[in-house]
């Protein structure tokens, strides 16, 4: 079975982009999924939601840079089927360096082909910072599925027309012609404001075969599990946060064929 390599992104922050990113990863690791989760977002959040320490050396930052091997920087997680490649601080300076060097949109597509070749994961899903800099354009030139998380908010859709330009782009300019716009998630929805429905409903009007079912609701449980070091199945495994990243990756297993036959 081929390897599908997901990156979640959106330029805005505090859209529950890293949320669905460990909670997706980890609700697909539940369902016997072998799941890698990368993340590229210098401030490590996605490795602290995992329980993960952050160690110097360990994350991409070497290898974007041509030390080292993309292999030595998994690490297990907790949980069965799931693991990572953690971040750490030094990432940062790629934003800087990528931007210097030969085909700097190319970079993590090269260190990741030998792991899409190695089999060894069933689905790669890579947290991005919350910019479209140099580490989120990579990761949009190594995806083939670009999950986006879109807040149940005003002003919402505002951003979604920078990054489907940015696709559009990288699919000109023949940087990544298998990059599809796989899914819209929308978050953070509040059952009791009107304008969230209102939200909800334009996304479904304008790309009606582009957005997911399940809506990740606004909860306190959800917020709080990071910081407990766990996925909302180990924090608060029946809550409705919790089975609402079940759906989705439900949604997600059969749009995208990852169950085994």
């Amino acid at each position: 079975m081929p390897t599908t390599v997901f990156t979640i992104a959106n330029q805005k922050g505090g859209v529950g982009k890293t949320t669905t990113a460990v909670n997706l990863s980890a609700a697909l690791a539940e369902n016997k999924i072998h799941t890698l989760l990368i993340d590229l977002d210098p401030q490590a959040n996605a490795t602290s939601a995992v329980g993960v320490e952050k160690q110097t050396g360990k994350s991409l930052y070497g290898p974007l840079r041509g030390e080292g091997s993309i292999f030595e920087m998994i690490v297990p997680t907790a949980y069965e089927h799931l693991a990572l490649i953690p971040s750490e601080e030094d990432l940062a300076a790629a934003e800087i360096e990528l931007a210097q060097m030969e085909n700097y949109l190319m970079k993590l597509r090269t260190i990741l082909e030998p792991l899409r070749n190695s089999n060894g994961y069933r689905a790669i899903v890579i947290d991005c910072p919350p910019a479209l800099g140099m580490l989120s354009m990579n990761s949009l030139a190594a995806a083939d599925q670009l999950l986006i998380t879109l807040q149940c908010e005003y002003m919402a859709l505002e951003g979604l027309g920078q990054i489907l330009r940015n696709v559009d782009r990288l699919k000109n300019a023949h940087i990544n012609d298998r990059l599809n716009l796989g899914g819209i998630v929308m978050t953070m929805f509040d059952s009791r404001t009107n304008l969230a429905k209102q939200v909800v409903d334009e996304v479904r009007q304008h790309l009606p075969d582009k957005i997911f079912n399940s809506v990740i609701p606004r909860t306190v449980r959800l917020s709080e599990a990071p910081s407990f070091g766990k996925p909302i199945f180990a924090y608060d495994p029946f809550g409705v946060g919790a089975v609402a990243y079940r759906n989705l990756a439900k949604e997600v297993i059969v749009r995208f064929g990852l169950k085994n036959p």
